[in-house]
């Protein structure tokens, strides 16, 4: 069974072979005790590798159909945690007495800014298993279809949910300078959120999604690099200037690539006989030193001056906010810069091992799978249940009242979420 997630795939991890040299898959303690473990009979899996082995061409044979007892469990949790994340920083967004690590600032990276990178994670790594496994099943152009088809779906979906501003205006104001600029402006802002990001980014990475992780860090790195170059050509002052754009504009598909494509490297690294834990630990470290570090040149670029010593070019870490002035190298989500996705797409992975390892060890957190496994639903269901609930708390209520809203908004949407999957029902594209 394949459940979407907000603008992506929740494939279930078949018996195809995947993209990892397996000679033998053997029962994993990977899913919630209880369940079939994953890959107890899968098939065996093999690489044929040209001149480089970090540009393999997949061999993916034997695939047999996918059932409900093969998914991902730490996945389903993790994608999971992230939606309820996103529940509780969605809703105390506008609220004053909520504390500011909980709120969007768009000039440092806080606790909200590291939840709609963890969609993206998990979208690149079961966008990167469904894709295999369709393309074990056909060819690549057929797979590649069926992605298309998908995401234009997606992307449809965002224009229903997010359309393109209020509008209101006279029809005498049609054609005229004030309506177009009231249409680019929705264009500009409102359409490119979550879902029509996601979708969009699916689309650029489709090329690549079953290369060799040599082939998708140069997909990486080259749209890292492009965004960069067109943010200082003047896109990083247009997304900053009214009206401001949202998660980073029409081109932050470019930058959203990082923990997309990070989660499709994770894919390979964790859906081994023996997953490479370590590893992934390692290259989530190294991501957010890395992130962090693009961030510290912002001290020596404008509006800042170069600083006359080397602790001088140190930043504020994450989660804390800045003392100078921002620019594009500044982690902001506004922006979609390089520096906040590098290191939120270290983060992202980070908590996925988190919930890799608390699943392994005794079947993690099942409270968090209900969400995890009907997540397209549950964004849905949540917007309609904010509005709600929103019109009776003010902004400046008191904490108490704005906690009383929140556990009543989340048990709202917990009720509705815990009712599909009683009645096995899955929003899905």
């Amino acid at each position: 069974m394949e459940v979407v997630v907000p603008g992506g795939y929740c494939p279930s991890l078949s018996r195809t072979a995947a993209l990892i040299r397996l000679p033998k898959m053997k029962k994993t303690s990977l899913v919630r005790p209880g369940r079939d473990a994953v890959g107890r009979t899968q098939a065996r899996e093999l690489l044929q590798c040209h001149s480089s082995p970090l540009f393999c061409k997949p061999i993916l044979m034997h695939p047999t159909p996918a059932s409900d007892s093969n998914r991902l469990a730490w996945l389903d949790q993790y994608r999971g945690y992230t939606v309820l994340a996103m529940f509780v920083v969605n809703f105390v967004g506008p609220l004053h007495a909520f504390p500011a690590w909980l709120k969007h600032h768009n000039t440092y990276c806080s606790y909200a800014d590291t939840i709609m990178p963890q969609f993206f994670f998990a979208v690149g790594f079961s966008f990167r298993l469904t894709f295999l496994r369709r393309l074990a099943a056909s060819n690549w152009l057929t797979a590649a279809g069926h992605a298309v088809w998908r995401n234009l779906l997606l992307i449809l979906i965002g224009f229903v949910i997010y359309g393109l501003g209020s509008g209101g205006l006279p029809w005498s104001k049609f054609g005229t300078e004030e309506w177009w600029q009231a249409l680019s402006g929705g264009f500009k802002r409102e359409f490119f959120q979550t879902l029509v990001h996601i979708g969009v980014t699916s689309l650029w990475v489709l090329p690549v999604i079953a290369a060799g992780p040599g082939l998708r860090l140069l997909w990486l790195l080259g749209s890292a690099l492009l965004h960069l170059y067109i943010s200082e050509q003047g896109y990083y002052a247009w997304v900053n200037t009214d009206p401001k754009g949202i998660d980073g504009g029409p081109l932050g598909f470019l930058t959203w690539t990082i923990p997309l494509l990070v989660g499709s490297l994770a894919c390979d690294a964790l859906t081994r006989e023996r997953p490479r834990v370590v590893s992934m630990a390692g290259f989530a470290v190294y991501l957010m030193l890395v992130g962090y570090g693009l961030a510290c040149l912002n001290r020596g670029t404008p509006p800042n001056s170069p600083p006359d010593t080397l602790v001088g070019w140190l930043v504020e870490p994450p989660f804390v906010p800045p003392s100078q002035p921002v620019n594009l190298w500044t982690m902001s989500q506004r922006s979609g810069s390089v520096s906040y996705l590098t290191f939120a797409a270290g983060f992202s992975l980070a908590v996925a091992l988190v919930f890799l390892g608390l699943t392994a060890r005794d079947g993690g957190l099942p409270l968090f799978e209900w969400p995890g496994r009907n997540a397209l639903a549950a964004y849905i269901l949540h917007g309609v249940v904010n509005d709600t609930i929103k019109t009776w708390t003010p902004r400046d209520a008191p904490l108490w009242y704005g906690m009383l809203s929140l556990g009543l908004f989340l048990a709202i949407c917990y009720l509705f979420l815990w009712h599909l999957h009683r009645q096995r029902l899955f929003l899905k594209l």
